[in-house]
């Protein structure tokens, strides 16, 4: 369990430095657009349920080949799991449950 927002990368989890979904902006998405070369899905986890981001987030994950796909905390590790075994290039951005 963690407490504050984590991105998790098959090799590594870094703490993500947004203190709210509210807040998200682009720039929040730098560390997965400097891993682009090893990801083409980003998972986010938006907490106890799931919000959409806003079309300049899409677009600037999507000058990078990446594509983002929404959903509660739960279900996008649960996916992240799964899309794991496939040895999909996968990343999840994730905010804490509560």
């Amino acid at each position: 369990m963690f407490d504050r927002p984590i991105i998790v990368f098959p090799e590594a989890v870094i703490t993500w430095d947004v203190v709210s979904f509210e807040a998200l902006s682009s720039a929040h998405f730098q560390p997965v657009i400097d891993a682009a070369a090893e990801v083409d899905i980003l998972l986010l986890g938006c907490g106890p349920a799931m919000q959409l981001v806003t079309s300049g987030i899409r677009e600037k994950l999507k000058k990078a080949a990446i594509t983002i796909e929404s959903m509660d905390t739960g279900a996008a590790c649960r996916t992240y799991n799964v899309l794991l075994t496939e040895e999909r290039r996968i990343a999840a951005a994730l905010f804490p449950l509560d």
